[in-house]
């Protein structure tokens, strides 16, 4: 087996979901997040874009169902001794199988929880899911409860957090001995994986955000490239990925030199990191860090310019995107805890000059105040 923890750190982990289990009075959780059966038991794929499902018990014990591709997949990157291979074939409706496996193991007519809302459980498999099993049992929509228990990281997982971030601070750096005017979005963006590859990294759970002159203005990925010219704008979304651990990092790099209003909004989206950083402490909810942002967006009329959300989570994940719960928005009332990761991010799109700012960086909450995981100070960038 290829794991990336001791035993006794997946014990620790098994342990704390059975404590949530019994305070839920569930005698079994299906399983269907790939982040969950990652964090669980070390079970490392991207066969979740099939049917497949964990099944644990509340004793502790688990069974994996997952097709004839994920078998071996299962063996070699985690601890699950029990695995049941579902067959391809037409018609093919893997919940019934599962409940067959739910019968085995004596599970029906039982409290069972569910995780709904993943990207590996699609609308029509959870469907199916319920007409196999309501009428054999309680089910409860656990959605969340492993994302909560994953959010507080241990000490192992904060070295390959910690790992992640110099892969990010390499990448920024291996951007910036290209980037000038002339210079390809494509040779920049190959170098920055390249470079986190080199380092021993993976691919990240999305795609990075590159885009420059117009497509700086925009915070998702779009295929297409061009080169940069001598006064633009190039905003840049990444992250190192060690053992699927993210730790993202975000600028607007500008070549040539910066205008008036580029400089007022990077003055505005620094001063608002740094509001955001100072309200990161276990004194704070996600929705008082949201309240910092947005109360120097503001002060610099801003508002309309801004994002209504400003960064989130991050750990482990896998695709379709590297965000994770919980997120800095407004009124979300969970409270921050030290041993979180998270990643905070000004973006600023000033739509009517056409002018784009973005400054982000990854931290590591404490008993008191944040740390930064960056070694990259946080300047407006002029190349």
């Amino acid at each position: 087996m290829a794991l990336h923890f001791e035993p006794e750190e997946f014990a620790a982990r098994r342990d704390r979901l059975m404590i949530v289990m019994a305070e839920q009075k569930l005698d079994a959780v299906l399983l269907f997040a790939q982040e969950s059966m990652y964090w669980l038991t070390g079970y490392d794929t991207f066969g979740f874009c099939f049917f497949q499902c964990l099944v644990m018990k509340a004793d502790g014990s688990h069974v994996l169902m997952t097709r004839s591709a994920d078998l071996r997949q299962a063996r070699q990157t985690s601890n699950i001794e029990n695995v049941v291979v579902w067959a391809d074939r037409e018609n093919a409706n893997p919940a019934a199988d599962l409940r067959e496996i739910l019968n085995d193991l004596d599970l029906l007519g039982r409290r069972i929880g569910i995780e709904y809302q993943t990207h590996g459980l699609t609308a029509a498999d959870g469907r199916r899911l319920d007409e196999q099993l309501t009428a054999f049992g309680q089910l409860v929509d656990i959605s969340g409860i492993v994302d909560k228990l994953r959010a507080l990281k241990s000490p192992a997982e904060i070295v390959y957090a910690r790992k992640a971030a110099e892969l990010s601070d390499d990448a920024l750096d291996a951007a910036l001995k290209l980037i000038k005017a002339g210079a390809d979005e494509g040779a920049i963006l190959a170098a920055m994986q390249s470079t986190i590859f080199a380092g021993g990294g993976d691919y990240p759970a999305n795609e990075f955000i590159i885009g420059s002159g117009d497509d700086a203005l925009l915070c998702r990925y779009k295929s297409g490239r061009r080169k940069l010219t001598k006064n633009d704008q190039l905003t840049l979304e990444w992250s190192g990925v060690y053992r699927h651990y993210h730790a993202p990092m975000m600028r607007t790099v500008l070549t040539g030199k910066a205008s008036k209003r580029h400089q007022e909004l990077f003055d505005a989206a620094q001063e608002a990191l740094l509001a955001v950083e100072a309200a990161m402490t276990p004194a704070s909810t996600f929705g008082d860090v949201f309240e910092a942002h947005a109360k120097v967006m503001e002060a610099h009329e801003l508002t309309r310019h801004r994002l209504n959300a400003c960064g989130y989570s991050v750990g482990a994940r896998f695709t379709p995107s590297w965000m994770d719960m919980p997120m800095f928005y407004p009124g979300n009332s969970e409270r921050i805890q030290p041993d979180m990761t998270l990643f905070g991010h000004m973006i600023i799109f000033d739509s009517d000059s056409n002018t784009a700012m973005t400054l982000g960086r990854t931290y590591l909450t404490t008993n008191g105040a944040a740390e930064t995981l960056s070694r990259q100070p946080l300047d407006l960038i002029v190349k």
